[in-house]
């Protein structure tokens, strides 16, 4: 994180307005190319087979990210990636983002503009063509972001979590358990005296150059793989938000199979949020596409969700309900 990237001082949200912050900040954001975008009192975006996918997820100071460990272009980052992975579980191509923001009224306009160029950095990554295509400013005393995004199916039909079959084979595209391991190395190397997240020990501590910790503010899901999933056939499919093990259990249940996973997988793999990869299910014929890579295969409904060499797997991960202690998840 650069020192530049922390841009703590000048003008406030509360002195300098709406307006002013408004055109500050969307002159920042990727446009895409909506068949209106922002400015109107709602964006227009194609519906090219008369269907979209639609999600909304949000991220709040505290439970979800900590000042003290990320920048502001890091939650703008994660912000937008988080949301373009849930369109790709669908087997749908990112076609817009919505973006709403409430700040403190002592936050520096210098913040919200550097969580414009996260969101715009992220998109152009990962999903170039979508855009910031609209949103909202307001003030609160938590930092909240919250975005709503759209996907189009280009004809097809989209992958639900409830498809899988006996006999198809488990595949993940993109990375496990590296944002866990970072957030681990913060929680342990990154906090002052007295357990509270501390920019002075990230510093101190190098943990700016960990790449896992870079994995766990900017996470990079593999967004083309969704669509190339559906292509390939994928009978179903979701984004790895919470960890494989609850997130496969969530597959599981809703496809009324169990899953069986490889050995190989350990317990951060296993366990850890936040990579936001892909897990679904093909055909056992099928060529898996993209970077998926087979992990399990599908069992006819027993007693456990999911089982490893015939025991069952607590299907347990980040649960901002009951986990939630001062953790960033």
């Amino acid at each position: 994180m650069d020192a530049k990237d922390e841009p703590w001082t000048g003008p406030t949200v509360g002195e300098l307005g709406e307006l002013v912050v408004l055109d500050r900040v969307t002159s920042r954001l990727p446009q895409g190319s909506p068949l209106v975008g922002p400015g109107d009192d709602c964006a227009v975006v194609a519906a090219p087979d008369g269907r979209f996918v639609v999600t909304t997820d949000m991220m709040v100071h505290g439970p979800d990210f900590r000042w003290a460990w990320s920048s502001p272009s890091d939650v703008g980052w994660k912000a937008a990636a988080t949301n373009l992975s849930d369109v790709a579980a669908m087997g749908a191509v990112p076609s817009g983002l919505v973006v709403a923001i409430a700040a403190p009224q002592d936050t520096p306009v210098a913040v919200l503009e550097g969580i414009a160029d996260g969101f715009r950095l992220a998109v152009d990554a990962l999903a170039p063509g979508c855009g910031v295509v609209g949103g909202d400013l307001s003030t609160s005393s938590a930092f909240t972001v919250a975005v709503t995004a759209f996907g189009d199916l280009q004809d097809r039909a989209p992958v639900l979590r409830s498809g899988a079959r006996v006999g198809d084979v488990l595949a993940v595209s993109g990375e496990l358990g590296r944002a866990a391991r970072g957030l681990a190395r913060l929680f342990r190397s990154g906090v002052d005296a007295h357990g509270e997240p501390s920019r002075a020990a990230v510093v101190a501590t190098g943990l700016d150059e960990d790449p896992d910790v870079g994995r766990q503010r900017r996470p990079v899901p593999p967004i083309a793989d969704g669509p190339l999933a559906a292509a390939a056939g994928a009978t179903a499919m979701l984004d790895l938000s919470d960890g494989l093990a609850i997130d496969a259990g969530r597959l599981a249940r809703s496809s009324r199979v169990t899953l069986e996973i490889s050995a190989a997988l350990d317990d951060v793999a296993l366990h850890g949020g936040e990579d936001h990869g892909l897990l679904a299910t093909f055909p056992a014929d099928a060529v898996l596409p993209g970077g998926f890579r087979r992990i399990g295969v599908v069992l006819e409904r027993g007693a456990a969700d999911l089982v490893r060499d015939g025991v069952g797997v607590p299907t347990t991960g980040w649960d901002p309900y009951a986990d939630w202690d001062g953790v960033a998840g």
